[in-house]
C-alpha cells in the first residue's frame, strides 16, 4: 500500500505542475485542460490521503505488499451482490442520460433523474420485498 500511496503523491504533484505549465502557455484562456490537470491532481491527493489513513488504521502489511504474499491470504468477504439484479442497469442508464444531457440540451436532465432515481430507489429496496426479502 505504500507504494500506492507513494505513486498518488507522485502523480498529483506532476499534475499540479503540469496544470501550472499549461495554464502559463495558454495564458489561462484555454478552461479544460488547466482545470481537468487540476481536478486529476487533487483526486489523486485525496487517493493518497485515503490510502494512507487506511494503511495507517491497519497497522500492518497487506498480502500484496509482500514478497512473498500468496493470492489465498487476500480472500475473505468483498461484499454483497446480487447477480439477479437489473437495478444497476437502469440506474446506469439514468446515469448515461444524465452525462449525455450534459452535451446535447439541458431537457434531457428532465427524463434522466426519474429514470436514475428508480433505478436506485429499486437498487436499495431490492432486498426488501418478494422472494429476498429479510
Amino acid at each position: 500500500m505504500k507504494l500506492s500511496i507513494n505513486l498518488f503523491l507522485l502523480l498529483g504533484v506532476f499534475c499540479f505542475i503540469a496544470a501550472t505549465v499549461y495554464g502559463f502557455l495558454t495564458r489561462f484562456q484555454e478552461l479544460v485542460g488547466f482545470p481537468g490537470l487540476l481536478g486529476v491532481g487533487a483526486m489523486s491527493f485525496m487517493l493518497a490521503v485515503y490510502l494512507w489513513l487506511v494503511d495507517r488504521n491497519t497497522g500492518g502489511v497487506l498480502p500484496e505488499d509482500k514478497l512473498d504474499g500468496e493470492i489465498v491470504e487476500s480472500a475473505g468477504e468483498y461484499g454483497h451482490f446480487s447477480p439477479w439484479s437489473w437495478w444497476p442497469l437502469l440506474l446506469g442508464v439514468g446515469c448515461a442520460l444524465a452525462f449525455i444531457s450534459m452535451a446535447i440540451d439541458w431537457w434531457i436532465l428532465m427524463l434522466a433523474a426519474p429514470v436514475a432515481l428508480m433505478g436506485l430507489v429499486g437498487l436499495i429496496f431490492e432486498h426488501s420485498r418478494g422472494e429476498h426479502a429479510h
